[in-house]
């Protein structure tokens, strides 16, 4: 938890952002797995975090701009929870120490929502992402659940975007300490893995380390070696010898902020000369994206130049022809490249998702794209200092996409199937690391992590 004055500070902010009406903060629930009794490990609302620091299930909160009163609504500790979780601080203590005197019954939100709609007051909320936020809202606000996500507040959404897209020093140190773990995490990948070794083996013992880092993972571990597709969760295959192993692993931090790294290696000691080829091809995009990194610079425009660097590279490799800016212009990159290059990251991995794309990765000015290979794109909007975002350009070569434009000749002045073919069994690349956007450009968050070609091998 930060200091008191930090939340303090926080809210008071966000009330003269929002000027007036009642804003609601749904805490989130304990979740079973299989029964009510046997819960998924307990995760807070970010925004509910970050303006009340209290990482505990069953609290909801509001903040009545209009009568300048914020309130926590939860249940002390009975005798039957405290037989199963032990004594523990109490809710008006826990409360104090993030700077709020008011501490309500949890019945008692649904009664002062229900006043406050009845005296005609502006009620504010976010977009529910759990099927018990829904719900709520539905009692609370007596609206039909198709129309919930659609009449969440814009006002209330781009305020808190206004101020969690900008990471505070204090944040910056913990998102870092969160790098660092992760850092470690993918060092025992890159110096552990072996042929024989399961995919799921490494993954659990990825996720241990996050566990002894204080906190756990920041999203379950992507580790595969088909990395041509890109969320593939670690599976119980053995790797072998030849292939390419990625991994797309983080750590997030007890105060629940997140690394996000990704390192490509061979399963083997070293690279095939092939596999040399394109893993350079993707580096040298990623230096030169990182490179261009810095305030007042769209991100959208760095997307594409990474693109071409991609496509300049593979032309290299005689898979593409022509003029490699026209390809990009045509789209030719999506056949290989078809997600973002990154993504804002703080207190969740994708940073605010929940808030929606178009508000928090594009702002009012900037329209967020619907083609293929560019609706994937999280974040387009101009960098600003204290960003942080993610980097990580990637070649997936993934064969039902390749069988599909090779039956339909698409883009053939720029596509050389013939040899294309060659590599359709390739699997993927991709290189990942977390920038702070500074004030002249750019910081690497975390300790080194090793990623050129000798310096992975030198571990292998």
């Amino acid at each position: 938890m930060f200091s008191k004055q930090t939340y303090i500070h926080r809210r008071q902010t966000l009330k003269e952002k929002m000027g007036n009406g009642l804003l609601l903060f749904l805490g989130n629930e304990d979740s079973g797995m299989n029964y009510r009794d046997n819960i998924y490990p307990f995760r807070q609302d970010s925004s509910f975090l970050y303006f009340f620091g209290l990482d505990a299930p069953n609290l909801n909160a509001i903040v009545d701009v209009d009568s300048d009163l914020t309130i926590i609504f939860g249940d002390e500790l009975t005798l039957d929870d405290i037989v199963w979780t032990g004594p523990k601080t109490s809710l008006q203590d826990q409360a104090g120490e993030v700077g709020i005197s008011e501490v309500r019954p949890a019945r008692a939100f649904y009664k002062y929502v229900e006043k406050a709609i009845h005296s005609g007051q502006t009620i504010h909320f976010l977009p529910p992402y759990r099927a018990e936020h829904t719900l709520r809202l539905q009692a609370l606000l007596g609206m039909a659940v198709p129309e919930i996500p659609t009449r969440a507040s814009a006002d209330f959404i781009r305020a808190i975007v206004s101020m969690r897209a900008y990471k505070s020093e204090e944040e910056v140190a913990e998102i870092e300490k969160a790098v660092n773990t992760s850092v470690d995490m993918h060092l025992h990948f890159m110096r552990e893995l072996r042929p024989g070794m399961t995919e799921l083996t490494m993954a659990g013992q990825l996720q241990a380390l996050a566990i002894a880092g204080g906190g756990n993972v920041s999203y379950p571990v992507i580790l595969t070696v088909n990395g041509e597709i890109l969320h593939t969760h670690a599976r119980d295959l053995p790797v072998q010898e030849g292939q390419l192993a990625l991994c797309d692993a983080g750590a997030e931090t007890a105060m629940r902020y997140c690394g996000d790294l990704t390192r490509t290696i061979p399963v083997g000691k070293q690279f095939t000369s092939i596999q040399k080829e394109m893993y350079q091809i993707v580096l040298e995009a990623q230096m030169t994206a990182i490179q261009a990194c810095k305030p007042g610079v769209l991100f959208k425009d760095i997307h594409a130049l990474a693109s071409l660097k991609l496509l300049e590279g593979l032309k290299g490799q005689g898979i593409l022809k022509g003029d490699m800016q026209e390809a990009l212009a045509a789209d030719v990159h999506t056949l290989f490249f078809q997600c973002g290059l990154g993504h804002m990251m703080g207190m969740d991995v994708h940073d605010m998702e929940n808030l929606g794309e178009q508000l928090v990765g594009y702002g009012d000015n900037l329209q967020k794209g619907t083609a293929f290979g560019w609706k994937s794109l999280r974040l387009g909007r101009v960098l600003e200092p204290g960003f942080v975002v993610t980097v990580e350009p990637g070649l997936y070569f993934i064969p039902t996409q390749i069988d599909q434009w090779k039956a339909e000749n698409k883009l053939a002045a720029f596509v050389n199937y013939t040899e294309l073919e060659k590599y359709r069994d390739f699997s993927g690349i991709r290189i990942e690391d977390d920038l702070l956007i500074t004030e002249t450009g750019n910081r690497v968050l975390g300790k080194p992590l090793p990623k050129t070609i000798s310096e992975i091998e030198a571990l292998r």
